[in-house]
């Protein structure tokens, strides 16, 4: 028998890609304003006053950074709906993530300990959700980001339910 390992079924909310974008600018506007602040404190700390040249030669900085912010809040949350996926079968809970470096995890569900359904403020903005799943084992533990929270609540009680009935099989 040759088996292959596919892809997992389901793509997340397509909503997720708007709260990645989001998360990415406020993200980049947060380290460019403590950057700003960094800059001007070092720069008062080591001359008394912010010299006339680091005004002058520091603006090609933040347009690098600018455009470095602008392409990880637009490119990369659409790549990264494009490959984020999950399944859950009937004995196992398969995700795939990252859109760099790829993470292919395959929990079975016999394993599971918790299963946790949580909304960070953003999440609940776009009304989405995500499932974490824990295991024993670190690197077994998984969680599902930008579901649907109706539909995350679903899958966490069917893990969660599979995952009792399992256990106690196994007794």
């Amino acid at each position: 028998m040759n088996a292959r390992l596919r892809p997992p079924r389901h793509l997340v909310d397509p909503r997720a890609i708007y709260m990645w974008t989001v998360s990415g600018l406020a993200g980049a506007v947060v380290k460019i304003l403590f950057g700003v602040a960094v800059a001007s404190t070092v720069a008062v700390a080591r001359f008394g006053w912010v010299p006339v040249w680091v005004l002058d030669n520091v603006w090609w900085l933040f347009a690098a950074y600018a455009t470095y912010a602008l392409v990880r809040a637009v490119v990369i949350p659409q790549w990264r709906y494009r490959v984020h996926r999950w399944e859950v079968s009937d004995d196992l809970v398969y995700t795939r993530t990252g859109w760099l470096n790829m993470n292919w995890q395959l929990v079975p569900i016999s394993r599971v300990q918790t299963v946790d359904h949580t909304r960070t403020w953003l999440e609940r903005l776009f009304g989405l959700a995500t499932v974490q799943i824990q295991t024993a084992s670190h690197a077994g533990s998984s969680e599902i980001t930008g579901l649907e929270e109706q539909l995350a609540g679903q899958i966490a009680e069917d893990i969660a339910g599979r995952a009792g009935e399992l256990r106690d099989d196994a007794t």
